[in-house]
């Protein structure tokens, strides 16, 4: 397998492209100093990560940003503080203000040059609407969890994804599925047979982060520490 097979790159946007880690915690700072709260940031991460999960699970159908809404009123709760509802709303209106990862605009760019660039991404479609104006390029399609009505990592999401590029001519063989989360969307990817590619944003650090963790034996196909190696990868024909 190669990775000039492919026609199609599929993206995860929150974590691959977007650093939602550094741009959760900035947004949760007002509340963790409310809480006077000594946990670090992964262990934070790791209590968004529980919350937005049984979250997902609760309510599939709602919007993200009124989702991260709901986290954060969950997480006050959590830490045993008072809920402030002005608070959650800024939560979760924070999307559009989580930033890019310096060579995600530089490397989409290169990889716009040899393939079709898709997302498929846990979000509304306002809040995507918002980001895409940080990720310089126009994609071909996008497809979020409003749209599907569920999240990932539900498998329709990912059915989604290679029914609508079937009605554009595109066999699941054509496909490469880029992300960092290996729970959100490797595991589904492998379920669905799948091929893809993760980008290991968290590269040296310990724990899941954002995410929970991953089922065992989970695979990838590929793996780069960032997308300019993936980028840089596809131009020498790799």
């Amino acid at each position: 397998m190669k990775l000039t097979d492919f026609r199609v790159l599929s993206f995860d946007c929150y974590g691959t492209l977007i650093d939602w880690e550094s741009g959760i915690l900035t947004a949760l700072r007002p509340l963790v100093h409310r809480a006077g709260l000594t946990l670090d940031g992964e262990a934070i991460l790791a209590a968004f990560a529980q919350q937005e999960t049984e979250q997902q699970a609760a309510t599939p159908a709602m919007p993200y940003a009124a989702l991260l809404t709901e986290v954060h009123s969950r997480l006050a709760r959590l830490w045993k503080v008072d809920d402030n509802a002005a608070e959650n709303e800024r939560f979760g209106a924070s999307i559009g203000d989580w930033p890019g990862f310096p060579d995600t605009v530089e490397a989409l760019r290169a990889l716009a040059q040899s393939y079709r660039l898709v997302i498929l991404s846990n979000v509304d479609r306002d809040s995507f609407r918002v980001t895409n104006t940080r990720l310089g390029v126009t994609f071909d399609a996008i497809y979020t969890a409003q749209d599907i009505g569920s999240y990932k990592p539900d498998p329709r999401n990912f059915a989604w994804l290679l029914d609508r590029l079937a009605e554009s001519g595109f066999q699941k063989s054509d496909v490469l599925h880029v992300a960092q989360s290996l729970y959100h969307d490797h595991a589904p990817a492998n379920a669905l047979g799948l091929a893809s590619a993760w980008i290991d944003r968290r590269h040296g650090a310990t724990g899941w982060g954002a995410t929970v963790p991953p089922p065992q034996g989970v695979r990838y196909d590929f793996c780069f520490n960032s997308l300019r190696e993936l980028a840089d990868a596809v131009m020498s024909g790799v």
